[in-house]
């Protein structure tokens, strides 16, 4: 009888059941790579502006209070954006001929708001309120990174659900004194050396700011319609 498939068949069936399971795990790893890379996440690429502001200059060197600018972040859900006149409060006395600054002149003139890009940018079926994270301990530093140090913004976090989750499911490992919720120096209570010696003695310090906070327990604030509302 003559042979049916060629003599190199069992070599290529061998080759299909080793290579096809790894060719999937392959697949799949790279998947869950892409989702997870910044090409996705957007995180680490500063987002272009009409205005080059500066972060690391306005409050990393000249010191101005995150809350100058972003006036809702204690009492709003959102932080908002500067109105051009706060821009003005001090450059229609500093540097008023910069070219830079010409589309705030130009908003000024026209009344017309400057066209900010938005740089955290959270899907719609997603609700966040600033003012009750800023009054619970959650520094600006927690979400935003040190914006102190960035020339432009770039979105420091994943924002993805899971990493959400790690402050709602345990909030001890994050929260601070909240009177320093908008100092770009904040450190965590876990993290703060001078909150105690030992990991045991900041971690208390740290779950009775929980409590003093009046924060819900970890099984409301990992309900769906906590944020998904």
């Amino acid at each position: 009888m003559a042979q049916i498939f060629p003599a190199g068949s069992n070599a290529v069936v061998r080759a299909v059941i080793v290579g096809g399971p790894l060719a999937l795990c392959a697949l799949v790893g790279s998947l869950y790579a892409i989702e997870w890379s910044p090409w996705a996440t957007r995180q680490y690429a500063p987002i272009s502006q009409p205005v080059p502001f500066s972060h690391k200059h306005h409050v990393g060197q000249l010191g101005i209070d995150c809350r100058y600018c972003h006036q809702g972040v204690e009492k709003s859900a959102y932080a908002g954006i500067p109105p051009t006149e706060t821009c003005m409060t001090c450059h229609s006395q500093l540097y008023t001929d910069q070219a830079m600054l010409a589309p705030v002149r130009q908003s000024l003139a026209e009344n017309r708001p400057i066209a900010w890009n938005k740089v955290h940018d959270l899907p719609d079926f997603v609700y966040f309120n600033h003012s009750i994270h800023v009054n619970k301990g959650m520094g600006c530093t927690s979400c935003h990174g040190r914006e102190n140090q960035m020339q432009l913004v770039w979105q420091d976090q994943t924002l993805y659900m899971s990493w959400c989750l790690q402050c709602h499911r345990h909030p001890e490992n994050f929260i601070a004194d909240k009177s320093q919720a908008v100092n770009p120096q904040r450190v965590a209570a876990v993290d703060d050396p001078a909150k105690g010696a030992t990991h045991e003695e900041r971690i208390t310090y740290a779950r009775q700011l929980v409590k003093d906070y009046h924060i819900l327990s970890s099984g409301v604030l990992t309900d769906c319609s906590t944020c998904h509302r």
